[in-house]
């Protein structure tokens, strides 16, 4: 939800409103009122799990059209974080679209 939120807040102040379009794969797959998960759920098992059971289907059901995925994970290691280093993070952008060509 944190990185979510950031995003969200970024992209508003460069005037980029995509809040009715935005969706946080670990938002669909958690209860956030039942769970404390701010943050650091697995961001690529999150995106696997929402790509193939929702994403996916709904494309092909023509429920959705277009999707601009952008799974987001951080390169954990010991040794970063015993350094007290910063940690890197990892995004590819896929898009899938209906249409053929």
């Amino acid at each position: 939800m944190i990185g979510s939120e950031l995003l969200l807040e970024i992209l508003d102040k460069e005037g980029l409103d995509i809040k009715k379009q935005h969706t946080d794969c670990g938002k669909l797959i958690y209860d956030t009122k039942k769970q404390n998960t701010p943050a650091g759920a697995s961001g690529c098992g999150c995106s696997a799990a929402v790509l193939s059971s929702a994403f996916l289907p709904a494309l092909k059901e023509k429920a959705l059209e277009n999707i601009l995925f952008i799974p987001t994970g951080a390169l954990m290691s010991p040794l970063t974080v015993f350094q007290k280093e910063s940690i890197p993070s990892i995004a590819h952008l896929v898009w899938l679209s209906k249409e053929r060509g």
